[in-house]
């Protein structure tokens, strides 16, 4: 048994083999885990497809099983496993959560400054704020 964890999906995976730093999965629990499916463009999630690799890493397929780990890091996106290779996380590429953090938007407050004068956060959309918290606990 084997536990994938990807974004907020949590899978458990029972017909998962572990070879070195290979995880291999049948494509249907990659797809269920991951949301990438292999197609004849190559592994595709939406409307984003990633071409099969060729060389080294065309071994990812083989037959009906993928090596989710070698794909993510063909796609140079970090995978960590524990000692014993029953725990292992896909994470999304430092591009893709800045891409992410460029577009949240942080909820409306107002302050006071130090001579009492208020500000609103809405007063500043569109300019770089920085903004510097403390607590006494």
């Amino acid at each position: 048994m084997v536990t994938v964890i990807h974004g907020e999906r949590e899978a458990e995976i029972a017909r998962a083999r572990v070879v070195g730093d290979a995880l291999w999965l049948s494509s249907g629990d990659v797809e269920r885990t991951t949301g990438w499916t292999l197609t004849p463009d190559g592994f595709c999630r939406d409307n984003a497809c990633v071409p099969m690799p060729f060389g080294r890493e065309a071994a990812l397929v083989d037959g009906d099983t993928i090596d989710i780990a070698g794909l993510w890091r063909y796609m140079r996106h970090p995978v960590v496993r524990n000692t014993a290779g029953s725990v292992w996380v896909l994470g999304t590429s430092a591009g893709e959560r800045a891409d992410a953090l460029r577009t949240l938007t942080a909820p409306d407050f107002t302050l006071p400054d130090l001579h009492g004068h208020r500000h609103a956060l809405s007063d500043y959309r569109g300019k770089k704020v920085l903004l510097v918290t403390w607590a006494s606990w």
